[in-house]
């Protein structure tokens, strides 16, 4: 993004900001202090955090917070924890988290290992290290002693990967109308910025029957063979690449045995796109193809006993704001004001695409160091030159709520 994509009003708040002592005292902190990042990130990491089951985490989570000094720490009913740095009242409200669980089932080993500077451990990077820096940046703003105009609520948010479907952020958003902006500090790249929200529709489709002997039953309707009916039909589906649109069968299961005509049959889907009227329009499509199925099973054997199940489980909604909107500049000056280039990335789905759907500024903003192995067993990190996350995720803080006696927040034009 060039010089010249920033706004005037924004780059020059930026420049006056980053020419504070104790904007410049803050950025030296975070630097200095990588040990305490790494390690809160290490600790973190090997306190499990399943999908549905992120409490463990969440109570350590808000132990922290409170640490920090935050006023009003609390865990909602939904889990989330968050905490309040209350600025002098001039200027907005900010909620800045990152996600507390982690994609890997229950009884998984996170004992976080390194080898050569580089640490690896399942969730060590997604979204453990967000946490981490999250707590870097408010131990910055501490230490700098810095002032802001508007309150900041610092937090973790619950159910942000898979079957969770963002409700932390839903239950979150649902339930207060005073957030103004939001960030989410998750995905790799100091530099990298996700401005636009990828939708999707998730499902399970379950196929039930009478079943029966293959031989002696020979002419009931299977539910692994409708399954298959489907399966065959949406594979064969169209979408468009623009806005891109997708489909994936993620898991299919079913069946006793060889020998034996299938009482039931399963399988997730995944519907995704960057239009909501597009999204629409394959699950429309991928709904008929559900049901048809089931229908010409039952017709191939004259039979009226398979039925169908179909739970959506999924609901992301897409949305969208302009690559100028004063928050997506806010980012981009945030980047170049330690250095970097930013990089507004493709639509994603983050913890962001609920605010977005909302019509509140929200971005999420990428980490320190590098990253590997992500939704893997091998995942790993390695902090190098990490800081610069940090950094960049500090000075779009202060951008958003505005620093008292130096700059105005920022978020409105």
């Amino acid at each position: 993004m060039a010089d010249s994509t920033i706004s005037t009003r924004i780059a020059e708040a930026f420049r006056q900001l980053t020419e504070q002592e104790a904007v410049k005292k803050g950025l030296s902190f975070i630097e200095q202090d990588h040990a305490q990042t790494i390690a809160d990130q290490i600790a973190l990491t090997e306190i499990p955090a399943p999908p549905f089951k992120e409490q463990q985490r969440a109570e350590e989570f808000m132990r922290r917070l409170q640490e920090l000094r935050l006023e009003e720490v609390q865990m909602d009913m939904e889990g989330n924890v968050f905490g309040l740095r209350r600025g002098t009242g001039n200027g907005p409200t900010i909620f800045v988290s990152a996600h507390l669980d982690t994609v890997f089932p229950e009884g998984t080993d996170t004992t976080v290992s390194q080898k050569e500077g580089v640490m690896y451990a399942p969730g060590i990077g997604d979204d453990t290290r967000g946490l981490a820096e999250l707590l870097a940046v408010v131990r910055a703003l501490n230490e700098a002693d810095i002032k802001t105009s508007g309150d900041i609520l610092f937090g973790g948010t619950v159910g942000e990967e898979g079957a969770g479907d963002l409700r932390g952020v839903k239950a979150f958003f649902d339930g207060r109308s005073d957030i103004d902006a939001f960030v989410s500090m998750d995905g790799e790249g100091y530099d990298h910025i996700t401005y636009l929200a990828t939708g999707s529709f998730r499902y399970t489709i379950t196929y039930k029957g009478p079943g029966g002997h293959s031989f002696g039953a020979f002419g009931t309707p299977s539910a692994t063979h409708a399954l298959g009916r489907a399966i065959a039909a949406i594979a064969d589906l169209e979408t468009p690449s623009q806005p891109k649109t997708t489909f994936s069968i993620g898991q299919v299961s079913g069946g006793t045995s060889v020998n034996a005509i299938a009482q039931e049959a399963s399988m997730s889907v995944d519907l995704r796109s960057n239009d909501q009227q597009e999204l629409e329009k394959l699950e429309s499509r991928f709904l008929e193809i559900v049901k048809a199925a089931r229908d010409d099973e039952n017709n191939r054997w004259k039979d009226d006993r398979l039925q169908v199940g179909i739970e959506r489980f999924g609901n992301r909604a897409p949305a969208s704001q302009p690559a100028d909107a004063p928050i997506v500049h806010i980012a981009c000056a945030a980047v170049k004001s330690i250095g970097g280039q930013p990089k507004l990335g493709e639509p994603s789905s983050t913890d962001s695409n609920y605010p977005m759907s909302l019509g509140i500024p929200a971005v999420t903003i990428g980490l320190g160091g590098d990253f590997g192995g992500a939704h893997t067993l091998e995942e790993w990190h390695n902090p190098k030159n990490g800081h610069l996350g940090i950094q960049k995720s500090f000075m779009t803080v202060l951008g958003l709520a505005g620093v008292d006696g130096v700059c105005e927040a920022l978020l409105k034009e």
